[in-house]
């Protein structure tokens, strides 16, 4: 039998894992992961396929429309007893819960954990994008008196970018130099160290910063970061903060393809889809070693404002060879991570129906 792999995404969701809509298109790291992963299995034959509902009153609609061997709750949003309506009515269908968020993440989210444990409880796979998250995990479910055999990994998965996207911004003739620092504003994404070092990369190299933000969501009690970001950028007298509406991925991708350097230098990540998506527009990476895919050339200490400058100095003095270089290494990093991440995957769901392969193996 040829696994049928449903994924069900809560519309509006906004807690961590989670995504919003934006002029009516549906526009989130989560979302495109999704879509990506789902792209990639039905590539390797599998019977996949993505839907948003609005509540957890719909599911039980969509499993009896695709008829799905796997089901995958995207990030915590189905309270654990929906399952004890759901796995009667369904009894050949595996439930598996998919976290996009390591344990400082989580710990914001105060049902996290409660419902990870009364997920395993009834039988329902929790699984992890994060070889990290999946072990924390793991731990707790021990202590539970829960199989940890139902603690899985599961990677995220992004696809070779198309050629029209190579490239980077000529710094010839430029007034400005352009930061992005983009994504949802959260205490642990860091955001006002990173608002600092580009203004101290601009009296460094004593040219105009555009700081480049996402301001439309806020989520995490992050209202305090915004406003600081705001303040800070009204009494600098020769950088601008540019606030950004949520996009679509597609006009996403070609705005973060206009900046000359993307940050993304977090507390706290998985996996990362906008540092993926500057990869994928040639914009050279500063990042924290947090994200999984991207070796010690771009990263950062999030805590040291010297250590961040430092690497956007780096980036912004490199020869057009050295930066060809970096660009190609930004590449050369996601495809391992992803030729890894495809194997996880096809071992377990494009293999025969029944696979004991639970996916856990190491990721470069």
């Amino acid at each position: 039998m040829i696994p049928r792999l449903l994924f069900i995404l809560k519309q509006n969701e906004t807690s961590y894992g989670g995504y919003g809509t934006s002029g009516g298109h549906l526009s989130s790291g989560l979302s495109n992961s999704v879509t990506f992963l789902v792209d990639m299995l039905t590539r390797h034959g599998v019977k996949a396929k993505m839907v948003i509902v609005p509540d957890n009153n719909s599911i039980d609609r969509e499993v009896n429309s695709f008829k799905p061997t796997h089901v995958f709750i995207e990030a915590f949003w189905v309270v654990p007893e929906k399952f004890d309506v759901l796995k009667p009515l369904h009894r050949t269908v595996r439930w598996i819960v998919r976290n996009h968020s390591e344990i400082p993440f989580l710990s914001n989210e105060g049902i996290a954990i409660g419902w990870t444990i009364e997920y395993l409880k009834r039988g329902v796979e929790v699984m992890s994008n994060s070889l990290r998250a999946q072990e924390d995990l793991r731990a707790i479910a021990v202590a539970a008196g829960l199989p940890e055999q139902l603690v899985t990994f599961g990677p995220n998965f992004y696809p070779s970018p198309s050629p029209e996207h190579i490239g980077r911004p000529s710094r010839e003739n430029a007034r400005a130099i352009d930061i992005a620092c983009f994504g949802a504003i959260r205490p642990l994404k860091n955001q006002l160290i990173q608002a600092i070092a580009a203004i101290a990369l601009s009296d460094a190299v004593d040219m105009p910063v555009r700081f480049h933000i996402n301001s439309s969501r806020v989520e995490g009690n992050a209202s305090p970061v915004l406003k600081n970001i705001r303040e800070l950028f009204a009494q600098t007298i020769r950088s601008e903060l540019v606030e950004h509406d949520w996009l679509s991925h597609k006009d996403f991708l070609q705005l973060i393809g206009s900046m000359n350097i993307a940050m993304q230098v977090s507390f706290s990540e998985t996996f990362n889809i906008v540092s993926a998506d500057a990869m994928a527009g040639s914009v050279p990476l500063v990042v924290s070693p947090d994200i999984p895919w991207i070796g010690a050339y771009a990263h950062a200490d999030p805590t040291s404002l010297h250590s961040i400058v430092g690497r956007m100095m780096m980036i912004w003095n490199e020869s057009a060879q050295g930066s060809h270089v970096r660009i190609h290494q930004q590449r050369r990093d996601l495809s391992a991570y992803c030729r890894a991440s495809e194997q996880v995957w096809t071992r377990r769901f494009a293999a025969t129906f029944g696979s004991a392969h639970q996916g856990r193996m190491s990721l470069v």
